[in-house]
């Protein structure tokens, strides 16, 4: 090729743009490079301490892997870097911190939410401060301003999803300050003790019954409190009418992962989607919950035939009715009961109103926690010392941690690479999308899987720059899904898994892995099955099929 001085002004363009493309292409590889070696060190230090917290025996293949992972991630690190490139570097940092974060929370030995808030602090100083130097990075993730704006609490159609969502934190605290008063006024067991009752105490009733109430609160109220309440009572029964309760709880655990799955309040995964896509509770309950409804019917019969021997065994036994304490026993105070109902069933109707009403689930959230307080009187400092502030800290350091990888680019290129692997076929990154949230939420937390894919779903829905809303849905919907549905897999995959096997075991039932596996593992797979079925089934005809 002639050089640019014996080149005409058009070509002399050509040659410097191509040299620019040549470098740009050498930095790019070398960049993927080092970020495909950094996600596998990522998978082989999850995969490292999964192994070394299950077994002994596995610790010196641990170690193996760790060696492994260290290898690759100083690989990725020194073929990826090409020159002074703070962009990259910004990248590096970002992907370690998110790997340290997940690492650490899996570990569970320090509090979770001092974890995410160190990591969110490092990403803070060491991503957007010394890497990137750029202070409008760090404004757009803590995200305040917008705390401060009419369509924050009125009329907005989306939250914005870069950074901290301030909307999801207030609406958690607010539903958590009502459940507290719930609690505390006796509705829980009240209920349990209620439908215990109209079943007339039988054993296969009760456990239907069970497993339907739990699907349905866990549908408006966090599966972790519905939990904490049923299994509590379903052990108490247990003692009186002489069965193993073992098997009704892990009914109950799964159906509470089912339910929550079903409505945008039902989850935290699903609080995060609907805040950060601008969807109602209606659009989850007519999507995700048709699909949830459907889904139920076979888990109920998956666990009544897989307990059946346990539940036959049961009904033989002869017990006196009348030493059950009565339901309204449960009541401790009758006022505090019906003003908690109220404002439980108000919730409600503000929930499955608000996209008519124009209301967001931060104003939701904060005028129910306003109302709990206010008729509580002397007893709102206490319920707000009962408040989970140590949940909340978790989601704003989770988000400023994710924020770090959308500023830096670096869901852009997991997006671009889960679009690479399915060939842009829209089929093939759905059943990406359903089963790697699955998988993924079996082993780890699926709050911070969540928060982290939302935006990666939104670069899946964007074609040529323009979003496609129905194709968004339909991933957020598989989103929600996999995420919800997959974490029942395990014992350690949702926090109401941790509950419902920590009450069992505190009252003489340990329930081990082999026998959570066992029971809960096929379920998962028959409904995360049903569910990707239904989904092509249903959105066919919008996205083309």
């Amino acid at each position: 090729m002639r050089s640019p001085q014996k080149c005409g002004p058009g070509e002399i363009f050509y040659v410097e743009e191509k040299t620019k493309r040549r470098k740009t292409e050498r930095f790019t590889n070398g960049g993927n490079s080092m970020l495909i070696a950094t996600t596998l060190a990522a998978v082989v230090f999850i995969v490292m301490f999964i192994m070394s917290a299950m077994d002994k025996l596995t610790r010196h293949a641990a170690m193996g892997m760790s060696a492994v992972g260290t290898v690759l991630l100083v690989f990725g690190i020194f073929t990826g870097i090409s020159g002074d490139d703070t962009g990259l570097l910004a990248k590096i940092v970002a992907v370690l911190i998110f790997v340290v974060m997940f690492v650490l929370i899996i570990m569970d030995k320090i509090e979770r939410h001092i974890v995410t808030l160190c990591c969110g602090l490092a990403t803070l100083v060491l991503v957007f401060g010394i890497c990137m130097k750029d202070m409008n990075a760090i404004w757009q993730t803590l995200n305040i301003g917008n705390i401060f704006t009419q369509g924050f609490w009125y009329g907005a159609s989306e939250e914005s999803s870069s950074g901290i969502n301030w909307a999801t934190i207030i609406f958690i605290a607010g539903m958590m300050i009502m459940v507290e008063g719930m609690a505390k006024a006796g509705f829980f067991r009240w209920l349990c003790m209620t439908l215990a009752k109209l079943v007339k105490y039988k054993v296969v009733p009760l456990f239907i019954t069970f497993m339907l109430m739990s699907a349905v609160l866990s549908m408006f109220i966090d599966s972790i409190t519905v939990i904490l309440f049923l299994a509590a009572v379903t052990v108490e029964l247990a003692q009186l009418l002489k069965f193993n309760p073992v098997p009704m709880i892990l009914s109950e655990v799964f159906c509470a992962n089912l339910g929550g799955s079903a409505t945008m309040c039902g989850d935290p995964p699903n609080i995060i989607v609907g805040t950060s896509l601008g969807y109602s509770f209606a659009d989850f309950l007519t999507n995700t919950g048709v699909i949830a409804a459907i889904a139920l019917v076979f888990v109920v019969i998956y666990f009544f035939l897989i307990f059946r021997k346990d539940l036959k065994e049961a009904g033989k036994n002869q017990i006196d009715t009348s030493t059950i304490p009565a339901p309204r026993e449960a009541i401790t105070d009758k006022r505090s009961f019906v003003i908690s109902v109220v404002i439980f069933l108000v919730a409600v109707v503000l929930l499955v109103t608000h996209a008519q009403t124009e209301l967001t689930v931060a104003f939701i959230g904060g005028v129910i926690a306003l109302a709990t307080l206010i008729t509580s009187g002397k007893g709102a400092l206490e319920l707000l010392k009962k408040v989970d502030y140590k949940t909340l800290l978790f989601f704003v350091g989770l988000f400023v941690v994710v924020g770090g990888l959308e500023q830096t680019g670096i869901l852009e290129i997991v997006a671009s690479f889960i679009q690479t692997i399915s060939g842009g076929n829209v089929i093939l990154v759905i059943i990406i999308i359903i089963w790697l949230s699955a998988i993924a939420s079996s082993v780890v937390d699926n709050i911070p899987f969540a928060a982290t894919m939302v935006p990666i779903i939104k670069d899946l829905a964007s074609v040529g720059g323009t979003l496609d809303p129905a194709y968004l849905s339909v991933l957020a919907w598989s989103l929600s899904l996999g995420t919800d549905i997959g974490g029942s897999a395990t014992p350690i995959g949702a926090s109401a898994n941790v509950v419902g096997t920590s009450v069992a075991a505190k009252h003489g039932h340990p329930i081990s892995w082999g026998k959570y596996l066992k029971a809960c593992v096929p379920a998962t797979v028959i409904v995360l099955a049903i569910c990707t079925v239904m989904i092509f089934v249903r959105y066919s005809a919008e996205l083309g099929l």
